[in-house]
Parts: C-alpha cells; sequence; structure tokens
C-alpha cells in the first residue's frame, strides 16, 4: 500500500533485483498488483543478467547449442523431478540449490554427472564462487544464492528437435 500510495502521488520509484525481473522474481508480483489496482501507473522493466546466464558466461560452460535443449528450475521442486528432466534435456539448471544440495549431489553421482556439472554461488558479485569439483560440496553450507549448471553428455544432444531440422535432398528435374 505504501508503494501504491507513492506512485499515485507520481512519484518514481525503483524496484531493484539481482538478476532479470522476469525470472524468479518477486517483481513480477508487484508489477502485478500496481498494475491491476493503479493501471495508470506506468510499469517498466528494464531487463537484466539472469544467474543462469552469468553463470555459464563465469565458467565458459555452453548452456545449449544449436539443437540443443536445456531447462531451469528451483531444485525445491526435488530430486524426482530433477531425475526425469535429466532425461529430457540436455542441459538442467538448478536454481537455489542450498535446501537440496546433498541430496541433489547423491542424485548426480547416482547418475554419473558429477563431473559435468558446476556450482556458482552469488554469480556476478565481488563474491562469486566456482566450484567445478561439486562433490567436495557435500555437506557445506552454502549461500542460498547459488546455482548447479548439470550438463548431460550421456543423452543424445539436441534429439527432440533433431528430427525437425533434417533436409530433404531434392532429386534432379
Amino acid at each position: 500500500t505504501r508503494t501504491l500510495a507513492l506512485l499515485q502521488e507520481g512519484r518514481d520509484l525503483v524496484f531493484l533485483v539481482e538478476g532479470d525481473a522476469s525470472t524468479f522474481s518477486t517483481f513480477g508480483h508487484l508489477a502485478r498488483v500496481v498494475r491491476e489496482l493503479a493501471p495508470d501507473v506506468e510499469v517498466e522493466t528494464i531487463p537484466g543478467v539472469s544467474s543462469f546466464a552469468a553463470a555459464a558466461a563465469a565458467t565458459g560452460l555452453t548452456l545449449a547449442e544449436e539443437d540443443e535443449t536445456f531447462a531451469v528450475i528451483p531444485a525445491a521442486y526435488g530430486v524426482d523431478v530433477i531425475d526425469r528432466l535429466l532425461d529430457e534435456f540436455d542441459t538442467l539448471v538448478l536454481l537455489k540449490v542450498k535446501p537440496l544440495l546433498d541430496e541433489v549431489l547423491a542424485l548426480l553421482a547416482r547418475r554419473g554427472l558429477l563431473a559435468t556439472s558446476c556450482f556458482i554461488e552469488k554469480v556476478g558479485s565481488p563474491d562469486e564462487r566456482v566450484v567445478r569439483d561439486v562433490a567436495s560440496l557435500a555437506g557445506e553450507k552454502v549461500n542460498y544464492l547459488s546455482l548447479l549448471l548439470v550438463q548431460n553428455p550421456g543423452r543424445v544432444r539436441g534429439e527432440l528437435r533433431r528430427g525437425c531440422r533434417k533436409r530433404h535432398a531434392v532429386a534432379p528435374n
């Protein structure tokens, strides 16, 4: 209500987020409420860099090439969902891994994906930390702002779309 009152007074307000305001941010809820309750107030969203894109750049890992697929989910979906998604996507980005880190590490060990995973904490900040030996994180307390990039080399890369991109030979006349 305080935000709405200030906006209706004609004041400009800024809602800062870490990363991108349209990706897993509370800004979306705030913007929706302001648009509903004060449709005359202009809400402008300035794009930022999402944590997973920043993490890929910081580590030199590719999220997806040409026909490959990737998914971005909060780790809170649980290891059963993560396990299923590993069969469906070439790369999986797991956000906010702190509460389930040990369970996720155990899953990655069972699937043989520890070596192709990378942990990034506080990406883009002076306290950024990249851990490539993710097994070493077992039992460690990590920051809330952490994620895992998991590449699944055992999956046939890009298999979901390859059939759509086949070129058919045309016989000459």
